[in-house]
């Protein structure tokens, strides 16, 4: 069983071979070609590599496209920081949107022809022409609340829903009608499915329902564009309190990538119970654990996760976030090497 009929038989809630896996590498492949984080997210070859060669070294079952949650928003303006050994982020100093004025500066652009999206495009055609027979590109797009705070600022962007709402709204209508065009690009560049990044959608940041009122309708467009270009929608939110209830009901994602349990969670068990038939949950090792844990705890965690979350299928064993590019792919490998033995499914 290669890794596309394993995910699909887990997404469809089935039991395949074993549990599928994928420990979210994506920054840390940069090490199989020994390149710093800004030449990792500027060179679309050699970050094609890197993400292949650490593919196969670690034998993970999924490829992800996630490179930087600044990739949409630099093609607005917003001046984006690179640095060696860091994520590229917004200059924070240095906002597109310095007052709601601005925001008619997000008009609809074409994401086929901006300099960050069409290489994240050009990225996962790479990856889709490599390794697309055998495993599941998935795409990633951090969703239009995500990509307005890029370029507004977080702070700025909650005052500005209750003192000028029409001037975002339009912004983020701009923003959404552009990220349908990117998410039906990287479809047609081979992307099974898409993963959209709901990052507001958590009791941390926003009330479900301020969330529901402001994106809720927003993503639930972009998820309709995806299945209506025959691809598969995906969730990916680790933040704590995820509304998890809300973001099924507006998207309807195949998968649900998380770090957290929603609030009317509290074990893994009940999780499955309760939303176990409506999505597959893929996570949920804490990615800033690993960097202090010991083998015995991540094997010992990793086997609480199937125990509580594989039977059934709909599970597939993953950090809640990018895996550490601090680290080297050793827990990686551990992790695959528990859902390849741990995680077989009993015949």
């Amino acid at each position: 069983m290669n890794s596309i009929e394993r995910v699909t038989m887990a997404l469809n809630h089935q039991e395949p071979d074993r549990v599928p896996v994928y420990p979210l590498i994506n920054s840390v492949s940069m090490q199989t070609l020994g390149i710093d984080y800004e030449e990792w997210s500027k060179d679309v070859d050699k970050c094609a590599e890197s993400i292949i060669r650490a593919t196969d070294e670690i034998g993970v079952d999924a490829i992800c496209t996630l490179i930087a949650l600044s990739v949409e928003a630099a093609d607005w303006g917003q001046k984006v920081v690179y640095s060696p050994k860091n994520a590229a982020h917004p200059d924070m100093d240095d906002r597109l949107l310095k007052s709601e004025d601005d925001y008619d500066k997000v008009e609809i652009i074409d994401p086929r022809e901006t300099p960050r999206m069409s290489e994240h495009i050009e990225l996962a055609k790479k990856l889709y022409e490599a390794r697309g027979q055998e495993k599941p590109i998935i795409g990633f797009v951090f969703g239009p609340l995500g990509v307005l705070s890029m370029m507004r600022g977080q702070e700025q962007m909650f005052y500005d829903m209750i003192k000028c709402p029409d001037k975002m709204n339009q912004a983020l209508h701009n923003i959404t009608e552009t990220l349908k065009e990117f998410a039906i690009a990287l479809i047609e560049s081979g992307c099974h499915a898409i993963m959209f990044d709901t990052l507001y959608s958590s009791k941390t940041i926003l009330s479900p329902k301020m969330w529901d009122k402001v994106e809720g309708p927003l993503v639930e467009e972009l998820a309709q564009t995806v299945r209506d270009h025959g691809a598969m929608v995906m969730v990916h939110n680790c933040g704590e309190g995820l509304y998890m209830k809300e973001q099924i009901k507006r998207m309807q994602p195949v998968a649900f990538s998380l770090d957290h349990f929603p609030p009317d969670c509290k074990t893994m068990e009940e999780m499955k119970e309760k939303y176990g038939a409506q999505t597959t949950f893929i996570g949920m090792i804490e990615p800033g654990w690993l960097l202090a844990a010991t083998e015995d705890q991540v094997r010992e965690e990793c086997r609480n996760q199937i125990d509580g979350l594989a039977k059934g299928g709909g599970f597939i064993l993953a950090t809640g976030c990018e895996y550490p590019s601090a680290l080297n792919f050793d827990m990686a490998k551990l992790i695959v090497e528990e859902a390849q033995n741990y995680g077989k499914y009993q015949k």
